[in-house]
């Protein structure tokens, strides 16, 4: 085990707010609102502020050993939140999970796995490079694989790894290339050649493989023509607009809501039929507190005729997690060991107390994570969780 001497932990303090435009951890002031904000700190060994006291005091050993380090599912709210300013969700939490490893303090198993399967397959389901294609099976529309039939484009879609393996998110995918086409887009993917864009391993604390898949997918994207890269995950949209920039790989993206909603005037004609229901959108943590984007999925909705839109007590910057974010998807049973709640289950009793049938959500995760925790709370058949692509389809008249 490698053992850290009393200043290792002022160090890396120090080293991450030289990574922060000079704004160290190491000026944190112990005011409390990263404690007071968190959705899980009152389960944490250390808080967010205490990671902080306790890793600048000469602590770090046994901050690295605790259970706390794997609980955080990336809200963004401690960041959001804090008035110096800190990045304590992009820069502290990684790097102390990081250090972590390096000290043969090993994530959860599940987490493990993930991370095995990212390194071996390139997503983080395990799934085989050659099935990243099976969502196009049974689609009515063409698909344009860029690695086969390269030209120019004006949308790379970068599917991502649930829409591209998981059945649910699959129709989601197909539905999103029957929205393209009808609107009449040029769009093309990577078909087998994708891999993840690896947002979720950096947060892990997989620095070094984040950085193998920033290298292998810019190189493959380099070699592609188009106006802008969409994404169905707002995790990815995450790390290409902050992250892959940091490595010369600066491409122009969009996450599909905010690319629809630039296009509203060209959607509207293409809405041939009401959808009534009564809708509450979760603002996901990714597009919502860290992108400040909360109007383009509500401005989606709102383009539908018969949708009555009703908002959660807690919604757009104050909204609660869904708890999938930041390796979340593969720690519910880590987080609940440790005193924990599922997240996700609060959130699905939030919507439905707002008296709305249906959850719209915007992110690949959500779907999974919604409609489990619905029937895991007792709302199956009460509360339905539909993509807002799915909603927008009904509105067009296309066919699943």
């Amino acid at each position: 085990m490698i053992s850290f001497d009393g200043d290792a932990g002022m160090r890396l303090l120090e080293e991450l707010g030289k990574a922060n435009a000079g704004q160290s951890p190491a000026g944190c002031m112990q005011c409390g609102m990263c404690a007071a904000s968190c959705p899980l700190g009152s389960a944490m060994e250390y808080t967010p502020r205490q990671l902080i006291l306790h890793t600048g005091a000469g602590d770090l050993d046994a901050v690295l050993a605790s259970p706390t380090l794997w609980m955080c599912v990336a809200c963004y709210t401690c960041s959001h939140r804090c008035p110096r300013g800190i990045e304590l969700t992009d820069l502290l939490w990684p790097a102390l999970r990081d250090r972590a490893m390096q000290a043969d303090h090993q994530p959860p198993a599940e987490l493990q796995e993930t991370l095995q399967n990212l390194f071996k397959y390139g997503n983080t389901l395990g799934k085989s490079p050659r099935q990243r294609l099976d969502w196009t099976k049974g689609l009515d529309v063409p698909v344009l694989d860029l690695t086969k039939d390269r030209r120019p484009v004006e949308v790379l879609w970068l599917v991502g790894c649930y829409p591209s393996y998981y059945p649910r998110n699959q129709s989601v995918a197909r539905t999103f290339a029957r929205i393209l086409t009808r609107m009449g887009v040029s769009w093309g993917v990577l078909g087998t050649k994708e891999k993840a864009v690896g947002e979720c391993d950096r947060m892990f604390g997989e620095e070094g493989l984040f950085e193998k898949l920033v290298e292998e997918n810019r190189a493959l994207l380099d070699q592609q023509e188009f106006d802008t890269i969409v994404t169905l995950d707002p995790h990815a949209y995450q790390a290409l607009c902050r992250y892959y920039p940091r490595f010369g790989a600066w491409y122009p993206v969009q996450h599909y809501t905010t690319f629809l909603a630039n296009r509203a005037a060209q959607l509207q004609p293409l809405i041939v039929q009401p959808v009534e229901t009564t809708v509450t959108y979760h603002d996901n943590c990714c597009l919502g507190r860290r992108a400040g984007q909360y109007d383009q999925p509500r401005a989606l909705l709102q383009l539908i005729p018969g949708i009555t839109l009703t908002e959660m007590a807690r919604s757009r910057e104050d909204a609660l997690c869904c708890g999938g974010g930041g390796g979340g998807m593969w720690l519910d049973a880590h987080i609940v060991a440790h005193g924990g709640q599922r997240l996700s289950d609060e959130r699905v009793r939030q919507a439905a107390a707002t008296g709305a049938n249906t959850l719209a959500v915007s992110c690949p995760y959500e779907l999974a994570r919604f409609e489990d925790a619905a029937k895991v709370v007792g709302l199956e058949g009460q509360l339905r969780v539909r993509d807002i692509l799915e909603l927008l389809a009904d509105a067009m008249n296309l066919q699943p």
